[in-house]
């Protein structure tokens, strides 16, 4: 007798930008895709959030008001990850992660989860773990944060470093190998 599976969705939002180069209609497109991904992933887009801006902001993407309009919402409904259209910089994407404690995630970053889930054979999961690894580079330094009151100087330097280091050179080695 087959039994009836409850599929739990991790509860999500998006996050576009209206520039120049991408008028609302485009956007509302592109959302529309990333909510498709989201689904296809594993998660239910529970709403959508879109800021119009020339350029963005290089520490947090989006705008002060918005991502505190963001966060009031992450609050309230428990959300388990806010998905952004576009690409994240390492940087933002740990600075977003400390504002609104939840993960965050980017399209290409949404990609290689579905990828990672749907590979079968030895040589697609191989692809997709060398794909993972070197999206991963850039974002290793976020992952310490049992070690982030650690500074630099004269008699500072310590285990902090070299552990960031290690799995910098154990995921280069990684790399080069697959």
């Amino acid at each position: 007798m087959l039994e009836k599976q409850n599929i739990e969705y991790e509860k999500a939002i998006l996050v576009g930008v209206i520039n120049k180069q991408q008028n609302e209609k485009k956007v509302q497109e592109y959302l529309d895709e990333l909510e498709f991904l989201t689904y296809t992933a594993g998660g239910e887009v529970l709403k959508r959030f879109v800021q119009r801006m020339d350029l963005p902001n290089p520490k947090t993407y989006i705008g002060s008001g918005k991502i505190q309009e963001i966060e009031a919402y992450v609050d309230e409904n428990e959300i388990g990850s806010v998905i952004f259209d576009d690409e994240l910089s390492a940087g933002q994407q740990r600075n977003i992660e400390k504002i609104l404690r939840c993960k965050i995630l980017d399209r290409t970053g949404l990609i290689l989860d579905i990828f990672a889930q749907r590979a079968k054979t030895s040589y697609a999961r191989t692809q997709v773990e060398l794909a993972q690894y070197e999206y991963l580079l850039p974002r290793l330094t976020g992952l310490w944060t049992h070690l982030e009151r650690q500074r630099g100087g004269i008699g500072m330097r310590g285990p902090g470093e070299t552990e960031i280091e290690t799995d910098r050179r154990i995921v280069r080695d990684r790399i080069a190998l697959l």
